[in-house]
């Protein structure tokens, strides 16, 4: 169907006629009907106009109605693909070995790689010597055995043509009178290179100088193999052309055990993602070592390691195998399979390797290192190949935290916890000391944010041996305070045995409106910002007031996710304090806080009852009435997905299309694809309309590493910036439905 019918069709629905659309629109009417008769066609901007007044999307005017159905359905597929995120899937596997028998060796393999292709990864991860089995000693030297893993290798490049994925495979190869431990580079019909290792193990149970050279034995930079030569060496970056920030470094077991790993030479060298083949054998704690290498190596070279070792199958004749495969990304474990697997499975890894490569951008470190060998780095060699990534519909398997401030395994929760809790304890601790202060005074209304406060304060005071009493904490009621959350204020004073005292703000408040000639002050259901801020401020007023007189200071109170909102009272009011202990947790972390210190017993049963209650209290600044209690979370959304999206706007800086596809993938159970987008728009147009709030923060310490907001601290911006390139990346990235 033409524009023009299309045009005509949705005017004629909305009941408008001509005359009324090109008031509309500003243009004669004598235009509209040209376009409808199809004597004209409107504008790509005249189409979006339209599109607007008659509320509809543009693409049913311009496509038709079922190619726009079939284009909303390809863009949402296209949203839904992680590699249009910038993620690789990389799949590992260490399939049972026939020792000796490379071809029996090349169809396991085979079997594993279809698989991986059916599961889309990009590439395939094999132990050291996959093809010809490691642990089988002088046959290495055998002329049969590398004719026959030749041979072998010949199949598979073969077998490449119709896979997807890059195959990493293992095997002895011969070059200029020595032979070599290799790993041969797979893809689309060709040998895209082979990487000889580095450091042979000639100790204990390990005697592979008796068979093998190591890759600085040779300067030869090309092998013979399968009638084509090659490129041959350790110093050699494997990168996708068309996944820019997708590329990968090997290195063979025992390498990565060495002082300074290729591997590390290798990220410098623009690697992101680092391949391990190993064979290690396995004895008591080993598995936990190889581990431990693999999460510090993905941390200190800023990358993803992938490692895979020999199985089932190898020779047990004096040692024992298991297997193990591990994924780890900048220190974030991403899979692990089945060790001592009967039947081993492939494991595989959804690796952000955009992320990866915008935390190497934010670190000088990384660049410093860089500068420091560029010398040998300039020697290196960048293997280029296409990928050509599927753009269909793939979900992204990762597990994603849903809280991102909070982990998920208890025993780290707990350990966050208690570095989180002393952290602040001891920040307060310290600026008491350096202020030679003995009181403070601290605003208690019985919500969560004053409560984790003051339970901070309880515990300073107590590590620095001065009396509770010393803790002035206030109480103030206003015109929406509810009987609860006062209750619970005056039952935590009380348990914690401070100098608790009551200051209702409403007469205050009530001559101010008046003042103000403010509607409300005629009991005018009026409640803008201004009868908001009247009680905010009035409150921050009389704390301030208050420390002078008792020659204390102001504790703050207010949280690094109201920061990011600006869901805070600039100046005169909850914005301000002397030193806030709280600026730097966001609320979801408070949260836990408060259950961890409940649950630890760090004060007593009473105080413990007292913060679980809290606990169970609707988020309310309690500042309009009304016969349910005023929601902070209707306003400026949920604060669970207000902080997933602070953590990777600020923490990585990715791309709004791309946390939206990540929310997708964490909360898509809970929340409908509209809402998570809605409420992502929302944060970033609050996030940057109150960056002056956040310029003018009070002192307090840091906590999590998804940052401070503080400008003394992680987070530098003007306040007159504009979130236009952010929205617009949302809108332009991310499909108008999903679910």
């Amino acid at each position: 169907m033409a524009i023009g019918d299309q045009i005509r069709k949705y005017r004629t629905l909305a009941g408008c006629s001509q005359a009324w659309l090109a008031e509309q629109l500003g243009v004669s009417q004598n235009t509209i009907s040209s376009w409808e008769t199809g004597r004209t066609e409107p504008s790509r901007s005249d189409s979006r106009r339209v599109a607007q007044v008659l509320s509809v999307d543009v693409s049913a005017l311009e496509l038709g109605d079922e190619a726009a159905i079939e284009d909303g359905r390809t863009e949402a597929k296209r949203f839904n693909n992680l590699y249009a995120h910038g993620f690789v899937r990389v799949a590992a596997c260490a399939p049972v070995v026939a020792p000796a028998d490379p071809a029996a060796n090349a169809e396991a393999i085979l079997k594993f790689w279809r698989e991986a292709d059916a599961e889309r990864a990009a590439l395939l991860l094999t132990p050291e010597l996959s093809l010809s089995a490691y642990a089988i000693d002088d046959l290495l030297l055998q002329e049969p055995l590398l004719d026959a893993v030749e041979a072998a290798i010949a199949r598979l490049v073969k077998e490449s043509e119709e896979l997807f994925p890059v195959l990493v495979v293992g095997a002895p190869l011969r070059s200029r009178g020595a032979i070599f431990n290799c790993a041969v580079v797979i893809h689309r019909g060709a040998v895209l290179g082979v990487v000889p290792k580095s450091f042979l193990p000639n100790y204990r149970e390990f005697y592979e100088k008796r068979y093998f050279s190591v890759a600085s034995d040779t300067e030869d930079d090309l092998i013979s193999i399968a009638g084509e030569w090659v490129d041959f060496g350790a110093d050699v970056v494997f990168t996708a052309t068309d996944i820019p920030d997708f590329a990968f470094h090997v290195e063979i077991c025992e390498d990565f055990w060495a002082p300074q790993p290729p591997s590390t030479l290798g990220a410098l060298a623009g690697a992101n993602v680092l391949l391990n083949l190993s064979a290690s054998n396995i004895v008591i704690g080993k598995a936990e070592d190889r581990a431990v290498l693999c999460d510090s190596q993905s941390r200190r070279a800023v990358a993803a390691y992938v490692f895979a070792a020999a199985g089932r199958g190898e020779s047990t004749t004096d040692v024992a195998w298991d297997g193990q495969v591990i994924a780890f990304e900048m220190g974030e474990r991403l899979a692990e399979g089945e060790r001592f697997a009967r039947e081993p499975k492939l494991v595989t890894a959804d690796i952000d390797v955009v992320r990866i490569a915008q935390e190497r951008r934010r670190m000088g470190t990384f660049h410093d290192a860089q500068a420091r060998v560029k010398g040998e780095l300039s020697k290196w060699r960048h293997i280029s190949f296409d990928l050509g990534p599927p753009s269909e519909e793939l979900p992204l398997r990762r597990k994603i935290d849903r809280l991102p401030f909070v982990p998920d395994d208890l025993s780290k929760r707990d350990r966050d916890c208690f570095e989180a809790y002393n952290i602040q304890v001891s920040g307060l601790a310290k600026r008491i000391e350096a202020t030679n202060t003995k009181r403070v005074v601290i605003g208690v209304s019985g919500g969560i944010d004053s409560t984790h406060a003051l339970i901070v304060i309880a515990r300073a005071f107590d590590l620095l041996g001065l009396p509770r009493k010393n803790i002035i904490g206030v109480t103030m009621p206003g015109f929406a305070t509810s009987d609860a959350t006062k209750a619970n204020a005056w039952a935590l004073m009380n348990a914690l045995g401070i100098d608790a005292r009551e200051v209702s703000i409403e007469p205050l408040a009530q001559r101010m409106l008046e003042d103000l000639d403010h509607p409300a002050a005629r009991g005018e259901p009026v409640y803008d910002v201004a009868y908001e801020n009247v009680q905010a401020g009035l409150r921050t007023d009389y704390l301030f007031r208050l420390a002078n007189k008792e020659g204390g200071f102001v504790v703050g109170t207010g949280d690094l996710s109201e920061l990011a909102l600006g869901w805070c009272t600039y100046g005169v009011g909850d914005h301000m304090s002397h030193y806030n202990v709280n600026g730097g947790a966001p609320k979801t972390l408070i949260q836990y806080l408060i259950r961890w210190v409940a649950d630890s017993k760090l004060f007593d049963a009473n105080t413990s009852d007292t913060l679980i209650k809290v606990l169970e209290g609707e988020i309310s600044p309690e500042l309009i009435p009304g016969a349910a209690p005023q929601s902070t979370q209707a306003v400026v959304g949920p604060y669970e997905l207000q902080d997933f999206n602070l953590f990777y706007l600020t923490r990585y800086g990715l791309k709004p299309s791309k946390i939206l596809f990540l929310a997708w993938s964490a909360w898509s159970e809970k929340y409908d694809y509209a809402t998570l987008k809605k409420w992502l728009a929302l944060f970033i147009t609050r996030f940057f309309a109150n960056q002056y709030k956040r310029s003018a923060v009070p002192n307090g310490p840091k906590i999590v590493s998804g940052g401070a907001l503080s400008p003394r601290g992680d987070w530098r911006m003007p306040s007159d910036a504009s979130a236009k390139a952010w929205l617009d990346e949302l809108s332009a990235n991310t499909p108008k439905a999903l679910d």
